[in-house]
């Protein structure tokens, strides 16, 4: 056959490929218009090729004189059509149990997530209920769960996201609008609020009572915006009609004693700072900026809990915050208020969720950095190594703060070249963690998040840590808790590339085997962060190659993650496999598998990141050099074209 013609019938086989590709993604979309329209176009396809078929049949029995060559060439591409199409119908009835069972587990990650809601954990209730999401996307009950999540830690958009998602499953669902109003409400989309309760009772009109009450909390809301508006203009008028803290400054001052150091003092000025302007003229005082670090240093427990129910009506709203970080001086209150996990009572809480609400302001973030390396890094350092003795819920979410201030790359720098910070992380999970005591488990489940956001920089330090990082890792994947194994997992994948002594160590140690335990269990960011760890190990080890290769002698690991979604599994579960074909044999013991196809369809595909592609290509290059016999299904699949492209890859490695 010429070139030319060969060429012509490779693009022809390639848009096959794309067509019937994008045909099975419409039919596992959970949009519901998108996978009608691609049930009928599968329908039409279906009716087309035996019609086809049909004629080709009638024309073979009434013609005398037959063009073999351009039959066989006919019937080389319907074998092939045939061939997609009863792929697609047996895909059908694959995807009909797929999604049976990934209803139950759906199910199951839900109740997962209720109960850790219940409990207040709403970042494990989240993590849940995405996990649920990646396995049934079109659950609305999932989307609304999670938007629930989102609303009780004031992430109003990711709320309005969700609810979003969930209405596009059910259009007339009531609890999407009602969570979808209470955002809205929140960031003061007064209109926006209104008409999703208005939805809810066109909806059902038998909730006239619950319209009733949500209109009136916007009313109430709206008003009390209003007039906080008007008293800022009276104020800035001269017109001072909000005096009311002024004055209650005055009555309450004593000669040789600050009032606020009264216990109802300060509860007499929490009652009264319940608007806006109240709250700012509180905050001007002179006296009050060095007053409030005072009274939460004062050491008089009743004192300390009025001053944190004060400060909390500040931080638990934009506003309040915002005052907070513009006439406060808050560079020394990170580690005041990190002092607290000391508490055994209600303080602990308190002192977290007021740090956790300002660590949404970069002021503050920026405020911290100031006393972070002579001050906070020296007590938290001193916590870690006396964890057993303070707050437990507390000391997790103060690490968990300390992981979210790691946002800040000046904060994270300064963290990452911390040794005694890495020594104190090392000791606790050496100290903490029992396999058969959960007590400090989300405390060890805190540090390596905390662990994983410091190991987006690379210095010298972590380079000489990584061996000893490495081994607590490796001791943690016996844990019978999936969440600290997945992070410990995650801080293998990040600490491994840092130190090649870390591999041969991990490697020695059988994580081959490990990580391949957990991939075939499944679980997205598990398979995420394990498969860029069997990359890292691969990379330069024989000894990996060669242990992946024995765990899994014909690579259905590894062709499974080829078929993910997430182009990152994709792309490493490729880089892997391209490596192992150097172990004799391996390349062998994939002569009766899909593997050509597969990654002829990610070497010729249009993934996003180049680097699938690329992988794809070296593997499919590496795999018919290293046994010859594959070129022949890959010559079936007009496919020569992608070879010769990947060969140059391989040459260039």
């Amino acid at each position: 056959m010429p070139a030319d013609a060969e060429e012509e019938d490779f693009q022809r086989f390639l848009r096959r490929v794309d067509a019937v590709t994008n045909l099975v993604q419409g039919l596992n979309s959970p949009d519901p218009v998108v996978k009608e329209k691609a049930t009928a176009e599968a329908e039409t396809r279906l009716h087309e090729q035996e019609t086809s078929m049909e004629e080709e049949s009638k024309t073979a029995v009434n013609r005398t004189v037959i063009n073999t060559r351009a039959s066989d060439m006919a019937n080389a591409e319907t074998v092939n059509a045939d061939g997609f199409l009863a792929t697609l119908e047996k895909d059908a009835k694959e995807r009909a149990e797929r999604r049976k069972r990934n209803e139950q587990l759906a199910n199951a990650l839900k109740e997962e997530g209720n109960n850790a809601f219940r409990k207040g954990d709403y970042v494990i209730a989240i993590q849940r209920y995405t996990e649920g999401l990646e396995k049934l996307k079109d659950k609305q009950e999932l989307y609304t769960n999670r938007a629930q999540a989102y609303l009780k830690m004031h992430e109003y958009g990711k709320t309005i996201g969700d609810c979003e998602w969930a209405l596009k499953c059910n259009e007339n669902y009531i609890k999407a609008y009602f969570l979808m109003g209470k955002a809205h409400l929140a960031l003061k989309h007064y209109s926006e609020s209104r008409q999703c309760y208005e939805k809810i009772l066109e909806i059902d009109p038998q909730k006239e009572s619950l319209f009733k009450d949500c209109m009136n909390e916007v009313d109430s809301e709206e008003k009390r915006t209003k007039d906080e508006e008007r008293a800022m203009k009276e104020v800035q008028s001269g017109t001072l009609a909000a005096q009311s803290i002024k004055e209650l400054l005055q009555k309450l001052d004593r000669p040789d004693q600050n009032i606020l150091y009264y216990t109802g003092g300060i509860r007499l000025l929490a009652g009264a700072v319940k608007d806006y302007e109240n709250q700012r003229l509180l905050l001007t005082h002179p006296d009050v900026n060095a007053q409030l670090p005072k009274l939460l240093s004062s050491g008089v427990s009743e004192i300390q809990k009025e001053t944190l129910a004060l400060i909390s009506l500040y931080s638990e709203n934009v506003n309040g915050r915002r005052l907070l970080v513009r006439h406060q001086d808050l560079t020394e209150w990170l580690q005041i208020l990190m002092m607290f996990v000391n508490s055994t009572d209600a303080r602990a809480s308190s002192a977290m969720n007021i740090l956790s609400d300002l660590t949404e302001e970069e002021r503050f973030k920026t405020q911290c950095r100031v006393m972070l390396s002579t001050g906070v890094l020296p007590l938290f350092t001193q916590l870690l190594t006396s964890a057993k003795l303070v707050n437990q819920a507390a000391f997790a979410r103060c690490i968990g703060i300390m992981g979210n201030l790691c946002a800040d790359v000046v904060i994270r720098m300064q963290m990452a070249e911390c040794k005694e910070c890495w020594q104190a992380c090392l000791k606790f999970v050496d100290e903490c963690f029992d396999v058969s005591t959960p007590k400090y488990q989300e405390c060890v489940f805190a540090v390596l998040g905390l662990m994983m956001n410091l190991l987006l920089e690379s210095n010298v330090i972590i380079q000489n840590f990584a061996v000893d990082i490495s081994r607590r890792c490796m001791s943690l994947l016996r844990d019978k808790d999936g969440r600290i194994v997945t992070r410990a997992i995650g801080v293998l994948s990040r600490i491994l590339p840092a130190s090649s002594s870390a591999v041969e160590e991990v490697v020695k140690g059988g994580v081959v085997k490990k990580m391949m335990k957990f991939l075939k269990a499944g679980g997205q960011i598990t398979s995420t962060y394990g498969i860029k760890t069997l990359s890292v190990c691969i990379r330069s080890n024989r000894q990996a190659q060669e242990d992946l290769v024995k765990s899994d002698k014909r690579f259905s690991v590894l062709l499974k993650l080829l078929d993910s979604e997430n182009e990152m599994i994709v792309g490493n579960a490729a880089f892997c496999l391209g490596q192992c074909l150097v172990v004799p044999g391996a390349a062998t013991s994939l002569l009766n598998s899909n593997v050509v196809m597969i990654l002829l369809k990610h070497a010729g595909g249009d993934a996003t990141r180049s680097l699938v592609q690329e992988n794809a290509a070296i593997a499919l290059g590496k795999l018919c050099v290293t046994e010859p016999r594959h070129i022949v299904q890959l010559r079936k699949l007009n496919g020569l074209a992608i070879l010769n492209s990947s060969m140059k890859y391989v040459h260039s490695i």
